[in-house]
């Protein structure tokens, strides 16, 4: 018996199984992940965005032809999506406002940095031989 093993995109075998690609066993989302949904009588493939505004239409559809409890169901999915929009929402906010940070201690270290460089120039540089006089100097009379 011939048993190959099968190789697939992921066969890393030296413990790298691609998490520098992820967070904590979580897959990093921004707004444009596709979600596959699988609701109460329907199965729906969309962004959260998407999934949300479906839910909420199927669940006012389940209320207008008097069916409560599908219509909860469907609300219920709805109110979940929500919650995923506002968690990627929270996170990219965090995210830009962890970046501007990044950025402003960067400009500040610039700024150091330039302000070392300059003050070092000015140590550095030739200073004039500075004598001491021996003749006096002529005053000068306004007239």
């Amino acid at each position: 018996m011939n048993v190959k093993r099968m190789r697939t995109r992921h066969h890393r075998s030296n413990g790298s199984n691609g998490s520098s690609r992820q967070l904590n066993g979580q897959i990093p989302m921004n707004r444009n992940h596709v979600f596959d949904s699988h609701g109460p009588d329907v199965r729906v493939r969309g962004t959260a965005q998407q999934l949300f505004e479906k839910y909420l239409q199927l669940g006012r559809d389940s209320t207008g032809s008097g069916d409560r409890v599908a219509a909860e169901g469907y609300f219920q999915h709805a109110e979940h999506y929500f919650r995923i929009m506002n968690a990627m929402a929270q996170a990219a906010q965090q995210s830009q406002q962890e970046r501007a940070e990044r950025l402003a201690a960067r400009q500040q270290r610039a700024v150091a940095q330039t302000n070392e460089d300059g003050e070092d120039r000015q140590e550095n540089a030739p200073q004039p031989d500075i004598q001491e006089e021996s003749e006096p100097q002529p005053e000068l009379s306004e007239g």
